[in-house]
């Protein structure tokens, strides 16, 4: 396995720079995505990029700065980033939000857990402290039950978090469509479509914060409009799909238990 990491930047140069730090102690490449910022936030990732490369001495260490001309959304950034790793020859990567958000220090668990089940998606379930906001928790409430029936499981525990890790060829494959949601959306649609083709969640606890006067890309209204429209795109793709998804999660179910009975 060649392991790297994500981190797709949009207003939050200066944090993910901080993040990106911690991060460079596990000696894996970490590919920070420009998407579209304003200057002087590019002029931050610029020098800290420049800075990095200057100190690391390993080819496989170090920050790799990619950029979008204009910005594309976290799910647009995100897939830039997947398409540079698949490039560069890496097999799973670390997603994680430049905000500050997410508990660095799960990472390590995070690709340890990714390194045991390759074939599957590394996942963070949120724990939330005071500063979630309400309207956001009720929003992933909701989407975790759309989730649900559009997989007709209810395996996908939560599909907002961006605290993952990916297998990258599989991911690729799914990504290459033309028609993948690109913003706020996409941790969404990627996870239901990642189910859809049989790659399956494993889901690990993770601390998730809402900094006091933190910048927030997520538009309440626009985005939960693009989320619905998402998700009813999914529900026809899950109406093509039913006899299979059934089929296969009576399958599953039988495997598991005689699983459950060799450990018995």
């Amino acid at each position: 396995m060649k392991q790297g990491i994500v981190i797709p930047v949009y207003k939050h140069a200066e944090t993910a720079c901080i993040v990106t730090e911690k991060l460079l102690k596990l000696n894996l490449p970490v590919i920070l995505v420009d998407d579209g910022n304003e200057e002087s936030q590019k002029l931050i990732l610029e020098k800290f990029a420049a800075k990095i490369k200057n100190t690391e001495k390993l080819p496989m260490q170090g920050v790799i700065l990619v950029r979008l001309e204009r910005n594309s959304g976290k799910g647009g950034a995100v897939i830039k980033g997947l398409l540079k790793a698949d490039e560069m020859g890496l097999t799973h990567v670390m997603q994680i939000d430049a905000d500050g958000q997410h508990d660095d220090n799960k990472v390590s668990y995070f690709l340890e857990e990714s390194e045991k089940n390759p074939d599957m998606i590394i996942c963070g379930y949120p724990e939330f402290d005071e500063s979630v906001p309400k309207s956001r928790k009720i929003g992933r409430l909701i989407s975790t039950f759309w989730a649900a029936v559009v997989t007709l499981s209810t395996e996908l525990k939560d599909t907002h978090c961006g605290f993952r890790v990916y297998p990258v060829k599989k991911t690729v494959k799914i990504i290459k469509s033309p028609f993948i949601e690109k913003r706020m959306a996409f941790d969404i649609e990627i996870m239901v479509r990642l189910y859809w083709n049989k790659v399956y969640p494993l889901f690990f606890p993770i601390k998730v914060i809402y900094p006091k006067d933190g910048i927030s890309n997520f538009h309440v209204v626009k985005d939960n409009i693009l989320i619905s429209w998402v998700f009813a795109r999914l529900c026809i793709g899950m109406l093509l799909r039913s006899p299979l998804l059934i089929i296969r999660k009576i399958t599953r179910r039988l495997q598991n238990r005689k699983k459950n009975e060799r450990n018995k």
